[in-house]
């Protein structure tokens, strides 16, 4: 695991940094603190309990567990070990198990202890004894039904893998498992890792089975590392930009927060972060290149809550498993629901950044905060380029173009959740949200107007999507409707509701629009872009020299953008509300993701 940058971290505080000879390399390199515990669970040296990302679960009853009993394993059916390790004699509190419904399981029989690096897909008998790193929720990403609880695990080899606990038996273990505790598993299941989104390198993942007993390891002359990090630099994320293979870690130093420049009266807005889901930080490893990385949900909170700590002082960060996508061109870090945020002093790793920034603040000051990376400002041309090209993929871009026409004739707006905006679906006798997984939701009009657009050479058809729309006009979808059908109250609920005035308003207006180049795009099924930020160009001169530009036929030009699309544009009735059909594909994260763009 070394060969792909992993770092082993001691305990996150209380142990003095170790001089620092030269920076951290991103890749390649692996070190082992010198403070490695091995204590009780329950010590001092813990300081967290389990935390679980996206909310904690709060268990429906409390599991009994006695004391002081020697464990070993539980008489079941389960294959013995296919690979054996060192009996060891370590006094344990007494397990759990999901098939005694949560009662202590005793027994005197020693026991073969496994390493991670032996596990194997199947059933096993025998045990693991490990560290518990850290545990979020899986969820499905439509229904956001809880599938389990995913974990990395830590033994005594150094080894990271991934750990999982099935919904049914969250109430069992999760009562008796915190972070940092060290533990002992008897029985369990190795399952086939996942390919998507890998956050450790065993192709295994340790089950916990109907067959598992769990116990705390005590007084294990054993040492158990607090952590270990996978780092890599620009280089080695650009390489796997978009691939949504391993997700792995980054170090560095802050450049910007939101767009502000670190100094003593940054201010971070609570209601602002709590609105947008997110944090826009630009950083930077040593004197390489700029990179925007994106704190989403609890990431962002975190680190709202850390940076507050520090009294806005922190200027090193360490965010794990981290997914490197494309924005526009432009390479870009995005966090998971398995990713943790680290600051100055929290780990190891971070302090020893801490300790070459301090004394590189020359090299550090190389690139200034003000030049940072940017969303790739391309024209109309550029665009129908891009998605002829074999290696293009899903990505953002800006575009400066001019307004030449607004479509009439057909809805300019759907119908979405008033939480997630993602198309609402009609019930029996309610709107229904699949991605929220409501049966009964309030309604809320969102823009989705196609409009013919212009440059110096070239035209196209753009799709304005949610708050793009309301960036536009000035004006929000659902205001337009509900003030229609309050001047109409005759028109029924299935009324096609003209073109607003507010759009129409906005042809001539020359705009700085941030448009996705979508799958649908590059597999020819339609050359319409959907644009989901909307900007006032920067350049002031840009409106006079776009005027002297000859206006295209902008309603043609709609036209074709709709033949083009085929099914994907058309309407569907529900229940007196047309919907787009597309809107089924259109995540709200897209939309809000892309506004940082």
């Amino acid at each position: 695991m070394s060969s792909n940058g992993e770092t082993l971290s001691e305990k996150p505080k209380g142990v003095d940094a170790d001089s620092f000879p030269g920076p951290i390399k991103p890749t390649g390199t692996s070190y082992v603190s010198s403070g490695l515990s091995n204590g009780d669970p329950h010590s001092k040296k813990t300081k967290s309990e389990a935390s679980v990302s996206s909310g904690l679960i709060k268990p429906s009853g409390k599991t009994g567990v006695s004391s002081g009993l020697s464990i070993g394993v539980p008489n079941s059916k389960n294959p013995d070990c296919t690979k054996t390790g060192v009996s060891l004699g370590v006094r344990g509190k007494a397990a759990v198990s999901s098939r005694a419904k949560g009662k202590a399981i005793v027994s005197a029989k020693a026991v073969e202890v496994m390493s991670f690096k032996d596990v194997k897909f199947g059933a096993h008998g025998c045990e693991l004894r490990f560290r518990l790193i850290h545990l979020w929720e899986a969820r499905n990403v439509v229904t956001k039904t809880l599938i389990g609880l995913e974990m990395f695990l830590i033994d005594q080899e150094e080894t990271v893998i991934q750990g999982f606990i099935p919904a049914g038996r969250i109430d069992t273990y999760l009562p008796h498992m915190k972070v940092g505790g060290i533990y002992r598993l008897n029985s369990f299941y190795g399952s086939n890792n996942k390919t998507l989104y890998r956050v450790a390198e065993p192709s295994v993942t340790i089950t916990f089975s109907s067959y598992s007993v769990l116990s705390d390891l005590e007084d294990s002359s054993v040492c158990f590392p607090e952590d270990r990090f996978r780092f890599h630099g620009y280089e080695e994320f650009d390489a796997a930009c978009d691939l949504r293979r391993d997700l792995y870690d980054y170090v560095g130093h802050i450049k910007l927060v939101n767009g502000q420049v670190l100094n003593d009266s940054l201010v971070l807005d609570d209601a602002e972060i709590a609105s947008s889901r997110r944090v826009l930080l630009h950083v930077q490893t040593h004197d390489g290149p700029v990179m925007k990385l994106y704190l989403w949900d609890k990431a962002a909170s975190d680190f709202s809550g850390k940076f507050k700590a520090s009294g806005g002082a922190a200027s090193v960060i360490l965010v794990t498993t981290l997914n490197p996508k494309r924005f526009g061109g432009v390479l870009t870090l995005s966090s998971m629901t398995s990713s943790r945020v680290f600051l100055d002093s929290d780990v190891q790793a971070t302090r020893d950044y801490l300790t070459w920034l301090n004394s590189n603040m020359d090299v550090a000051d190389i690139v200034s905060a003000e030049v940072v990376t940017k969303t790739e400002t391309v024209t109309i041309g550029e665009l129908f380029s891009y998605m002829k090209q074999e290696a293009a993929k899903v990505a953002w871009f800006e575009c400066i173009a001019t307004v030449g026409d607004v479509v009439h004739g057909s809805r300019w707006y759907y119908i979405g959740c008033g939480v997630c905006h993602t198309k609402a679906t009609k019930g029996p006798t309610t709107l229904m949200c699949k991605k929220c997984g409501k049966s009964d939701i309030v309604g809320v009009a969102q823009y989705l107007a196609k409009i013919s657009v212009y440059d110096n050479d070239d035209q196209a058809c753009f799709v304005l999507l949610g708050d793009a729309g309301q960036e536009l006009t000035g004006k929000k979808a659902s205001e337009l409707v509900d003030s229609y059908f309050e001047a109409n109250e005759n028109m029924g609920d299935d009324h096609l509701v003209p073109v607003p005035q507010a759009l129409i308003n906005t042809i001539g207006q020359t705009r700085k629009f941030i448009v996705k180049v979508s799958t649908h795009n590059l597999t020819g099924k339609t050359q319409s872009l959907t644009v989901t930020k909307v900007l006032i160009p920067e350049d002031p001169e840009i409106e006079g020299n776009v005027e002297n530009v000859t206006i295209p036929d902008a309603q043609k030009t709609l036209q074709n953008g709709i033949a083009e699309d085929g099914p994907s544009t058309r309407f569907e009735e529900s229940g007196g509300e047309r919907v787009k059909r597309t809107a089924d594909n259109v995540e709200a994260e897209d939309s809000k993701r892309a506004k940082c763009g």
